[in-house]
């Protein structure tokens, strides 16, 4: 099969040029998101035009070192990123959700090239740098789901959780009910876009391989593999995240501590 046909400069200003109808239409009805879309555009821009130069270089020199240091360095941005849109304390909150992280998508990230694909160099930039990339952002958007529905379902229900505790309950136990829905929350879009994978839509990684000149048959078992290792990680993640947060979240008497919001006292 032929490699992916190459997008010229001219074209990708005609795709930017489709901008104009979300745009037109967020002004008409006065949606209010006219500035953060135009921000979050020219972010991307720069972000992937930056990340691309990079990646040129980084797939060019593919050192063992560099591909670990730019994963490790990726884990830091996303940590930065689950905190920030969960609205946490940054403080409390940095080294759990960067060491969950790091055990999650590491060891999922480890098994899929050293055990699915018995890479000769599991360190590889072209396997490392792109599979970890997809773990992690994946990984993002479940640990802000995940943590943010649980620390605020405990704020907003605190009556129900000290109920628990008066009625003999241990903090473990009366966590349960809110780690449940945390974790649920957080994996039902995974369960969702793998119901509806092959019939709704063909996912990014499988139609980026068949442009790219693989077979169908090699991309849907990438596909499989990364969809499945994905929801592991997300699920560790997440987990991960809530049981190292807890000690440092409460009080000697289970009371969630005030701090753990950002900007509250």
């Amino acid at each position: 099969m032929d490699t992916a046909v190459n997008i010229p400069l001219w074209a990708m200003a005609l795709c930017y040029l489709l901008l104009l109808i979300p745009l037109g239409i967020a002004w008409y009805f006065r949606i209010g998101i006219l500035q953060r879309l135009l921000i979050a555009v020219l972010r991307m821009t720069a972000q992937l035009a930056a990340v691309g130069a990079a990646l040129i270089y980084v797939f060019r020199w593919d050192n063992t070192w560099v591909n670990i240091g730019w994963v490790v360095t990726a884990i830091g941005f996303a940590t930065f990123s689950a905190i920030n849109n969960s609205e946490l304390n940054y403080r409390k909150f940095i080294a759990p959700v960067f060491t969950a992280l790091f055990l999650s998508a590491g060891s999922i990230l480890l098994f899929f090239n050293g055990i699915l694909l018995d890479l000769d160099n599991i360190f590889t930039a072209q396997y490392l740098i792109i599979i970890g990339g997809m773990l992690l952002g994946n990984a993002l958007k479940g640990i802000v789901i995940g943590i943010a529905d649980f620390y605020k379902a405990i704020r907003n229900d605190r009556d129900r959780y000290l109920y628990h505790l008066a009625a003999g309950a241990s903090q473990l136990e009366g966590l349960v009910p809110f780690f449940r829905d945390g974790l649920k929350a957080s994996l039902n879009p995974s369960i969702a876009s793998m119901a509806t994978m092959g019939v709704v839509f063909l996912p990014g990684m499988m139609t980026g391989q068949i442009i790219g000149g693989s077979s169908p048959d090699t991309a849907i078992r990438y596909q499989i593999a990364i969809m499945i290792t994905i929801f592991v990680c997300i699920t560790l993640s997440v987990a991960l995240t809530i049981l190292f947060s807890v000690r440092q979240s409460f009080d000697d008497y289970g009371n969630l501590k005030d701090e753990v919001f950002r900007g509250e006292v």
